[in-house]
């Protein structure tokens, strides 16, 4: 009998004996409590132990210690009763449990022995592990970074999300270029996740405001969902404290199925709103091209704000049952929200009508208690980005909601009337509801920082941008409601497990594995930057992880690669902005050059391996375009014999963070050349730096702090700066732009054809002309491609010098630091949450 991979199916060993022991630590009691879970929590037919099947059991009996430290967690939560954090985010990209967990508690060597008397390796085993697809891209990510470090740090803290069945897509690249199938990671089902039976609450949709003799309203009728929890065991590293991602899950009652109907025959009929309840937690961003995906994505918005603040509410009710009934007025000290970007910003209505509708409360009281507890993270100034929600759309799907947003907006307006005249003009773009007749709108940027007590943007160039652009007369209005909260990433997820060799040599030279909990630590790396042995080790851990790479990259493309050859690596969602479109240009380039040399001249260049991987949104076309580009020319340069000894040219498909565990620790130069003021942080730049890889990069985002912690001398600087753009845009339009002559050279040989038959006509024409829609070359990839092609010059040059090239790898790893999510979330929970740590003893 063989398993789906095609090996003999493994039977569990006669010798280990097997025990429920959720306390297992050592090898041969954590071999038992897999066991256990093998025979007694089987989800597989009996006899058979494949690799499948031990991770499952592995992962059930770790969960088991997990549940016990959840318990032992809420127990002293419960007691202590501290002010907790609920942080609400339509995405959270966790990436694989089980390496992370048995990392977090410290269990790597007991495991992997464990399995061994199985028949297993432990990287075998992890290896079967789905990522959870809940997320995309870097807000995602950020979310569970954030979630690792808030249990890291024992805060009291929750984080809430939806249980996406398939994800964004899974990405598979064919001749066509990008193509989306749905996700599967749930088609068995995630041995993380605990449903709570007990946790559901119902969320209204369509209907109408009752208005009761008293003067109160009521949302009443229209279609109710069940939300059904799910929770997902965080533990925090070195410590107890493990805290929970709360995901929820759209159900209809039994009785909404009209049982005489589907007798009748009328099935899709008989169960329409199990059929709509279903559609809300299908998939992450469904497309909002039509009225009605415009709709289901308003849904999940808003089924994620009520079912967590509905949420949020009974347990503030629960702990008043104790020590008598609590006052309203006290929720502000006990509740801080944290909205990530504007997609939850429903909560803030919500907890108006919950407060108002539900329990008494009069406007001003519910105002005061909502205005003190929800707080706003700002994640983009891209205007497509800061979501605008229809009116007639929102007045069809919640009613009442959109009176009490009308009701905010006019109390808002009137005040700047009152007290501040010389913003009269200015109030048509400050206000909440934009009533141009052609297309009125609710700006759900507006709405959040109107309501919210704290607003923050995610790196420091990013927040001054929102002070002094996009929200600059509210500032005027509450200096002090704005701040800056620099983005940053775990050190456990993306060093000390991704990359065990380079970790080792750092705890090593450190003298001290503190470094994995104070990233600040890693500056003392700084005075051995010229020690030769420490580059030697440095190198030798760096050369491991780019054969694994080269491995990795062998087996899911097909794409043999020199590991002696320089790693240059851009991933992250494709879009315009963020300019793959410039990066893969300077390759065509760079091909060209090759083609026109003689041999020997060929030798004297530096071998580089590009590799390019993200997902283009399914509807966003000029993306797709960009990742067919990188392919076709990735086919032509890697089988052209005469320069795929010194230049091959990846595309790296399904980008998701397990990927990207292996292609950051086997980077050298990473790739951030976002248009300057146009990404707000960035967090994978962080990563990279942190793990030894030299940036070239725009001075935008979190890049200016990166470069001025990592020292400029280790930083390939090039391009237009934030406030010089809009000057070369307008500059642009006058017709004022004369384009370098290799810009013109590699998009010549884009269209010559060599790359194939594939029309590239719109996606180059997007560079062309001095102004229009998708032209004028928005992104400005022209002006600033002279720029950046002597910036690879400069990369190559340093690459030759090995000693000087280790030294800045050396000081990239130690300027690391600031970029902790620990120092980020230990400044939101002073300077936002008001909370404190709260470590079960």
């Amino acid at each position: 009998m063989a398993n789906a991979n095609g090996k003999a199916a493994t039977s569990l060993p006669e010798k280990i004996s097997a025990k429920a022991n959720p306390e297992a630590d050592d090898a041969t009691e954590i071999a038992g409590n897999i066991v256990y879970h093998a025979k007694y929590s089987p989800h597989f037919s009996p006899l058979k132990f494949g690799p499948e099947q031990a991770l499952y059991a592995t992962a059930e009996s770790l969960r088991d210690r997990l549940i016990q430290l959840w318990n032992e967690t809420y127990v002293h939560f419960n007691k202590v009763d501290p002010k907790q954090t609920y942080y609400l985010s339509m995405e959270y990209l966790q990436g694989r449990a089980l390496t992370n967990a048995i990392g977090n508690l410290n269990l790597q060597g007991p495991y992997a022995d464990a399995l061994r008397t199985l028949g297993y390796e432990l990287e075998e085993i992890a290896e079967q592990e789905k990522d959870a697809a809940l997320g995309n891209g870097g807000l995602g990510r950020l979310a569970s970074c954030f979630l690792d470090s808030m249990a890291t740090l024992n805060l009291p803290a929750w984080g809430y999300g939806l249980r996406y069945r398939h994800g964004l897509f899974k990405q598979i690249i064919t001749k066509k270029g990008q193509e989306e199938i749905p996700e599967d990671w749930l088609e068995k089902f995630s041995p993380w996740e605990i449903v709570r039976h007990d946790v559901v609450f119902p969320v209204r949709f369509f209907g109408k405001v009752q208005v009761n003799p008293d003067g109160s309203r009521k949302w009443v009728d229209g279609d109710v969902v069940q939300a059904l929890a799910y929770d997902v065991p965080i533990p925090g590293y070195g410590t107890k404290n493990t805290i929970s991602l709360r995901l929820w899950e759209a159900k209809a009652r039994a009785e909404d199925l009209d049982l005489f109907q589907f007798n009748e025959g009328e099935y899709e009929l008989a169960a329409q709103l199990h059929s709509r309840a279903q559609q809300i937690c299908t998939v992450l961003y469904p497309g909002d091209a039509t009225e009605n995906g415009k709709l289901l994505r308003l849904k999940q918005q808003f089924f994620l704000c009520s079912a967590s603040l509905q949420d949020i509410i009974s347990r503030f009710h629960e702990r008043s049952t104790t020590e008598g009934s609590r006052k309203w007025s006290e929720f502000p000290s006990k509740v801080a929200v944290q909205m990530n970007d504007t997609h939850p910003t429903l909560a803030i209505p919500e907890l108006m009508r919950l407060l108002m509708d539900d329990n008494g409360l009069g406007w001003d009281e519910a105002w005061d208690v909502t205005s003190k507890t929800v707080a706003y993270t700002n994640h983009t100034v891209l205007p497509e980005a800061l979501e605008k929600w229809s009116q007639s759309l929102m007045w069809k799907l919640l009613p009442r909601h959109m009176e009490i947003i009308e009701e905010i907006d006019k109390r808002f307006v009137q005040t700047i009337r009152d007290t501040r005249v010389d913003l009269e003009d200015k109030i048509s773009s400050l206000s909440i509801l934009d009533n141009n007749p052609q297309k009125p709108v609710v700006r759900m940027a507006n709405l959040c920082v109107v309501s919210s007590h704290t607003v923050n943007g995610v790196a420091q160039l990013h927040s001054d941008i929102l002070k002094a652009e996009l929200f600059a007369d509210y500032v005027s209005i509450w200096p002090n409601k704005f701040q800056n909260k620099t983005n940053g990433i775990t050190p456990r997820r993306w060093l000390r497990f991704c990359s065990p060799e380079l970790s080792d040599i750092i705890t090593k030279w450190l003298k001290t594995d503190k470094w994995i909990t104070d990233l600040d630590l890693l500056t003392g790396l700084r005075q051995f930057a010229d020690n030769e042995e420490l580059q030697s080790e440095w190198a030798s851990a760096k050369t491991a992880n780019k054969k694994r790479l080269a491995q990795y990259i062998e087996r899911v493309t097909g794409v043999s690669i020199d590991p002696t050859s320089l790693f240059d690596i851009q991933v992250k969602r494709i879009h315009e902005y963020k300019r793959q479109l410039m990066n893969i240009l300077g390759v065509v380039y760079r091909f060209k050059k090759l083609k026109e040399m003689k041999p020997e001249e060929r030798k004297k260049t530096v071998p580089r391996t590009v590799m390019i991987g993200g997902k283009a949104f399914a509807t966003y076309t000029n993306a797709k375009r960009i990742v067919k580009l990188v392919n076709d020319v990735g086919d032509v340069v890697n089988s052209d014999p005469e320069v795929n000894e010194y230049l091959k040219v990846v595309f790296v498909p399904n980008y998701n963070v397990t990927v990207a565990e292996m292609l950051i620790p086997g980077s050298e130069l990473s790739q951030h050349i976002s248009t300057a003021g146009m990404e707000a942080s960035g967090t994978s730049n962080m990563k990279f730096a942190l793990n030894g890889c030299l940036i070239i990069g725009t001075l935008d985002g979190a890049n200016v702090e990166i470069r001025e912690e990592v020292g400029e001398e280790n930083f390939f600087l090039f391009g237009a700066t934030a406030d010089q753009v809009p000057r070369l845009r307008k500059e642009r339009e006058d017709g004022l732009f004369k384009p370098d002559p290799r810009f013109e050279e590699a998009k010549q040989f884009v269209k010559s054809g060599v790359f194939g038959s594939y029309d590239y006509g719109p996606l180059l024409d997007s560079l062309e002309g001095n102004t229009g829609f998708g032209r004028g070359d928005y992104f400005l990839v022209g002006y600033d491609f002279p720029s950046y092609m002597d910036a690879q010059a400069k990369v190559d040059e340093a690459y030759k010098d090995r000693k000087g090239w280790l030294k800045m790898s050396i000081l990239s790893t130690a300027g690391s630091g600031k970029f902790s999510s620990d120092r980020t979330i230990a400044q939101y929970a002073k300077e936002i949450w008001n909370i404190e740590a709260c470590p079960v003893p």
